[in-house]
């Protein structure tokens, strides 16, 4: 083995041991603070209450190194125990996050401490927990994979390590102070504890969880809309004569079908017939029927869907529905317009029982023809064959049914395997969950 393996092994180690006991390993520790002073790096990359954004601004620097650090492979010996002594800081700060209660600077700290992670492994800042900017692109296929694995399978990882972090929080106490309060960073798990709880709040407390929830609301918004906008629309009606205007001259298809006439003595091109693109669409109006499980597993579905069916609610000639259910179902529409209106009207726990969504959402399908029904749980139903035997029936009516298992920017999902097979037999198969998936489903339909 050699003395670069070797160091870099001896920075592992040490991470390992610091994660599992925190009591330092005094070999260890002195081993690691001499290889990271050999390679001309800050000791501050040793110690886990050092967080990376003061790391960065203290040697500006390292800043471009942790960015792709994760994605990319250096080559060179002493480049590999550079890149394991900046990947075990993240991994450290990232992982090891103490116990007992947490203050919202904490919190804070360690989602600066992941967003650096996000973007060593190619992401941006808060897209493997569905934030943001980041957001957009989690949606897309196949974004930022290195050593550490595919990004969309760490998703779930820290989506746990913040909600633990969360609710190791005296959160209606940080609420009820406007400084403590500003600290929050809105994220999935803080936006489920504040639905969760917001029957508790009130006065100070409660207009700050509002405030965060709007904020959060309106990042995922923006988000949503730019990939609805992106999004491939329905196929060209051919039954609709072209348009035969100038700008709608298909240029390389004419000079192809006029290729017989080119004259060499001339060297002119004779043009006998001028051909159009077709652009028209069909486009009648749309009833488009949101269904969402409610309970407690289905959080980051809840807020997704409610956002992305305001957006369709806006499009014309869309009629949007909206369903929320656990043992109870609501109906929604008068509030489809305003997504933060509906997060605070949803009551997320509880258990799962389908058929009282269906009991809603069948009087809303009058031209099945012309009705989309977007269904979104984990499908592990009370009443499994009733609510199986109600889906098939919305389906055999002519409905285009869309069983979604989740819609979350990384696509995690957990399907009852016996639902989801009973599904795919009948021809309607569970729709990934990444957002974009259903967002493309829904603009081929609707438009």
């Amino acid at each position: 083995m050699t003395a670069a393996e070797n160091r870099r092994q001896v920075l592992y180690w040490r991470l390992l041991a610091r994660l599992f006991d925190p009591q330092e390993q005094a070999a260890l520790e002195a081993a690691s603070v001499a290889i990271v002073d050999d390679l001309g790096l800050p000791a501050a990359l040793l110690d886990p209450s050092v967080s990376v954004d003061t790391v960065v601004q203290r040697f500006p620097q390292l800043g471009p190194e942790f960015d792709g650090l994760m994605s990319t492979v250096d080559e060179g010996r002493d480049g590999e125990v550079r890149r394991a002594a900046l990947a075990s800081k993240l991994l450290l700060n990232l992982f090891d996050t103490g116990s007992g209660s947490v203050t919202a600077e904490r919190l804070s700290r360690w989602q600066a401490d992941a967003g650096w992670f996000e973007r060593a492994l190619g992401c941006e800042p808060g897209q493997l927990r569905g934030r943001g900017t980041g957001a957009a692109r989690a949606g897309t296929a196949g974004a930022g994979t290195g050593a550490t694995g595919t990004p969309g399978n760490l998703a779930p990882v820290l989506a746990d390590i913040e909600a633990d972090l969360v609710n190791r929080m005296h959160l209606r106490e940080v609420l009820a102070d406007n400084r403590l309060a500003r600290q929050l960073t809105p994220s999935m798990s803080l936006i489920e504890q504040l639905l969760r709880d917001k029957d508790n709040l009130d006065g100070v407390a409660l207009a700050n969880a509002k405030a965060l929830i709007r904020r959060f609301v309106d990042e995922v918004a923006e988000v949503l809309r730019t990939q609805v906008a992106q999004a491939s629309t329905g196929a060209i009606d051919r039954s609709v004569p072209p348009k035969r205007v100038f700008r709608n001259i298909d240029l390389d298809r004419t000079i192809w079908k006029n290729l017989p006439n080119w004259s060499p003595e001339d060297e002119r091109l004779y043009v006998d017939r001028l051909y159009y693109r077709q652009t028209a669409k069909r486009v009648t109006p749309a009833r488009l029927v949101v269904v969402v499980d409610q309970s407690g597993s289905m959080v980051d579905a809840m807020v997704n869907c409610t956002i992305l069916a305001s957006i369709f609610a806006g499009l014309p000639k869309v009629d949007v529905h909206l369903i929320a259910y656990d043992t109870r179902a609501l109906d929604l529409t008068p509030w489809v317009h305003d997504p933060f209106e509906v997060l605070l009207r949803t009551r997320l726990g509880g258990g799962t029982d389908g058929t009282v969504a269906l009991d809603l959402a069948r009087p809303k399908i009058a031209d099945p023809r012309n009705t989309v029904v977007v269904w979104i749980s984990d499908f592990y139903e009370w009443h499994e064959q009733a609510v199986f035997d109600g889906l098939a029936a919305i389906h055999r009516s002519g409905t285009r049914l869309i069983p979604v298992g989740s819609v979350s920017s990384g696509g995690h999902q957990s399907v009852n395997p016996r639902f989801r097979q009973r599904l795919k037999d009948q021809g309607t198969p569970v729709l990934s969950g990444r957002v974009t998936t259903l967002i493309t489903e829904l603009k081929n339909f609707l438009t």
